[in-house]
């Protein structure tokens, strides 16, 4: 059974030429923190001590090796490195990229061996970070393929909940990528992730059609016909309650999205759109699906203002946030279903 107490936090380091470094202290100089969690981010302590200097924080890290030697109450810094590392703000580096990809590395790893139980992964650079080891469009192909479990976007906040049917895939190769299997396969996480991640005990979801207007009948294309509403009519045969196609263009305008706990888009933008217009810097990107717990703030290395003192950490003390209580739930519900005579208190949510 999973112990919901002194949770162990993972934060793999992002790209050290953009914001991460600045969001990571920010979120910790709050020290109310450190009676949540146990953090350890995977960099190395000339590095954070760089950024510290940098940034006049006056966190105090605590420097290990290996992560048994882990102090409750501190902030943690495992070093996967040694070398100095040459930190420009605001420069795209393949070197750099390789140090993001160490620290990555050695997070999941962790993450992996259950030696932490959160992952909260800091912006990546996805040009510079790729390499022989790393051939994925983002964080969340990665992790699918070392941790196993069918992995899907979902960018959350407290109110509103976006997945995605497709996500880093060329607009153009979209339709080709959408078929009975994937919008079943989808479907089914995101109602998994709703019960188990969220408490919600009879999930409700919206699907967004493929084409404008779902297609007019055919008029601007056959997909929505021919696959997505044969499909959504199977699952809601099913017993699940799920609703669509909607067309895209009107429904976040129209608040039709408040009357559903969670909607899923066909493709990144129409889903990711929205999502951030409603919610930038204070939604978070959850990888669903997956064996283990990883969460990321909803924007990227921020190269323009790196180094500057003025990034927000909102959204990344928001990711912290979420990956704690979504662990938690996931322990409330193993017990209840070990045990599902068990009544569930009322768990409160953390405040923020």
């Amino acid at each position: 059974m999973k112990n919901k107490e002194n949770i162990v936090v993972g934060i793999s380091v992002g790209d050290l030429n953009g914001i991460s470094g600045e969001i990571i202290l920010k979120t910790f100089e709050d020290s109310r923190i450190l009676e949540l969690c146990t953090p350890v981010i995977f960099a190395s302590i000339k590095v954070m001590h760089f950024f510290k200097k940098h940034f006049n924080s006056e966190i105090e890290f605590n420097s290990i090796r290996d992560i048994s030697h882990l102090a409750h109450g501190k902030v943690n810094v495992l070093n996967c490195w040694k070398e100095p590392v040459n930190i420009n703000f605001g420069q795209e580096d393949t070197k750099v990229g390789e140090y993001a990809l160490k620290s990555l590395q050695s997070a999941t790893k962790a993450l992996k061996e259950a030696q932490i139980d959160v992952l909260v992964t800091a912006p990546i650079n996805k040009y510079n970070i790729q390499s022989e080891a790393f051939t994925f469009p983002g964080h969340t192909d990665y992790l699918a393929k070392e941790l196993g479990g069918n992995s899907l976007m979902f960018m959350v906040t407290d109110t509103l909940k976006v997945g995605l049917l497709t996500d880093h895939v060329p607009v153009k190769d979209v339709s080709e990528h959408i078929s009975e299997a994937l919008i079943t396969e989808k479907i089914n996480t995101v109602y998994d992730t709703l019960r188990k991640d969220f408490k919600i005990v009879k999930p409700k979801i919206a699907v967004l059609g493929i084409n404008p207007h779902t297609g007019d009948n055919g008029v601007i294309g056959n997909e929505d016909d021919d696959i997505m509403r044969p499909t959504l009519k199977k699952i809601k045969e099913a017993g699940k309650l799920v609703y669509g196609p909607y067309a895209a263009d009107s429904f976040f305008g129209s608040n039709n999205y408040k009357n559903f706990d969670a909607i899923i888009a066909s493709y990144h933008d129409q889903g990711l759109i929205p999502f951030k217009t409603l919610s930038f810097g204070q939604g978070v990107n959850f990888t669903a699906g997956l064996t283990r717990v990883r969460t990321s703030p909803d924007h990227g290395t921020a190269y323009e203002i790196a180094g500057k003192g003025v990034a927000d950490e909102s959204s990344f003390k928001e990711a912290l946030f979420m990956g704690i209580q979504i662990y938690r739930n996931r322990c409330d519900f193993e017990e209840l279903t070990a045990n599902p005579l068990k009544k569930q208190p009322r768990k409160a949510s953390i405040k923020k």
